[in-house]
């Protein structure tokens, strides 16, 4: 057996970003509102709002930090109930908790989607819906939207896994009210940490804008499309001045001058990435005890992990299957095997008692991931399968070679 990659590390900065760094440090004006105009983390703003095909940008100091604002933001009153899938990262429900809000729980099924039967049911309870599309896994949107246009229920989008996955040809991220995308170092762009929330509505973005910590009048500095002043933003700002909670969650210029060089590199990631998935996904599939779950036909990921779920498999042989691809240097998440993993609704204690969810409960028991950064060759992608493949026969025994060679 060759040796395992190191799925763990990402690609290397781009010098343009450690020359960016360097003048910065030279100067240091690392805080975004120092320069009176094209601080680099306004540069970014305009820059990536161009780049996904919306009017606002605010960045801002995680994708966390971005649901929070955008909750803020939309003004929903207090112990408003904002429904989520329930399969999702814990700083989700927690940015619904930081605002004073109600998670409320939708089932998933084992395509790791939003059950829509579930989603109408509770529909009507809510005031807002946060739709994460967890690993890049797309929910069916039309029907989303649909529902949620005819209630006048606001969609925010968490894109933090989606950066570069489209819907029917869109970005995703640009199809509900707001955006939120994640720069943290297992995302498709690294900054190490870092968000940024998308908007085509004036008045929410500068609400966001404000909040997230542009006291007495440095929002000025905030400008709309092609980084042009924008009448209907400085209305909003007007409107809006003092009188809003300031909370302090912006991005720095480091930041921002790391994730801008970047941001040329995204279609090349999307495309490699999306090659690696699907090559990996063929040779899993040649076994009857794994199944990788397609995408939605409107639906071009972006993906830089894999998941899939087992098949026929007891508990011990699940376990069996984790403890064997690890003994040979590939880790496999199964996301509800640990007992405090991030990503199980039901250790997510500080919600207190929440009904069940069965559907969920037992795709998340049977649901795998591996990460596959998009700079993977194709023979570091035939030494994970085949560790994978190999592991499976060691949990199944001599019978799981029933299947192809």
């Amino acid at each position: 057996m060759r040796q395992a990659p190191d799925v763990h590390q990402a690609e290397p900065i781009p010098a343009a970003a450690r020359e960016a760094i360097e003048a910065l440090l030279q100067s240091g004006d690392l805080f975004r509102y120092t320069a009176p105009q094209d601080a680099p983390v306004a540069l970014l703003e305009s820059e990536f709002a161009a780049m996904i095909g919306t009017k606002y940008a605010l960045a801002v100091s995680s994708c966390s930090a971005a649901l929070f604002l955008s909750l803020k933001a939309l003004g929903l009153p207090r112990d408003a109930r904002v429904l989520i899938p329930a399969f999702t990262f814990a700083a989700v429900p927690s940015s619904i908790v930081h605002a004073d809000c109600v998670p409320v729980l939708c089932e998933v099924g084992a395509d790791y989607r939003i059950d829509l039967a579930d989603f109408h049911a509770k529909l009507p309870g809510v005031q807002a819906v946060m739709i994460s599309h967890m690993r890049g896994h797309t929910s069916d949107m039309d029907a989303i939207m649909a529902a949620c246009d005819a209630a006048g229920i606001p969609v925010i989008e968490d894109a933090a896994h989606s950066l570069g996955t489209t819907w029917g040809g869109r970005n995703i991220g640009t199809i509900g009210r707001v955006g939120c995308f994640s720069f943290q170092s297992y995302k498709m762009i690294n900054a190490g940490e870092g968000g940024i929330l998308i908007s085509d509505d004036a008045d929410l973005v500068a609400r966001a804008v404000i909040m997230s910590g542009a006291y007495e009048h440095n929002w000025k500095k905030h400008k709309g499309p092609r980084g042009q002043n924008d009448p209907e933003l400085a209305l909003a700002f007007a409107r809006w001045q003092n009188r809003l909670p300031l909370y302090n969650l912006r991005m720095s210029n480091l930041s921002a001058a790391v994730i801008r060089p970047q941001l040329p590199e995204l279609a090349r990631r999307v495309r490699d990435g999306l090659a690696n998935h699907d090559y990996v996904a063929a040779r899993l599939m040649t076994c009857p005890h794994i199944d990788v779950p397609a995408p939605l036909a409107p639906e071009r990921r972006a993906p830089d992990s894999i998941q899939f779920n087992l098949v026929g498999l007891s508990d011990e042989a699940v376990q069996a299957f984790a403890e064997a691809a690890k003994a040979m240097g590939v880790t496999v998440q199964v996301f509800g095997l640990s007992t405090d993993n991030a990503r199980a609704f039901w250790n997510w204690q500080f919600l207190g008692d929440q009904p069940d969810l069965p559907r969920t409960r037992a795709m998340l028991m049977r649901a795998c991931d591996v990460r596959l950064p998009v700079r993977l060759t194709r023979d570091e992608l035939d030494t994970i399968a085949d560790i994978l493949l190999d592991a499976m026969d060691q949990a199944m025994g001599p019978a799981a070679r029933a299947y192809g060679t």
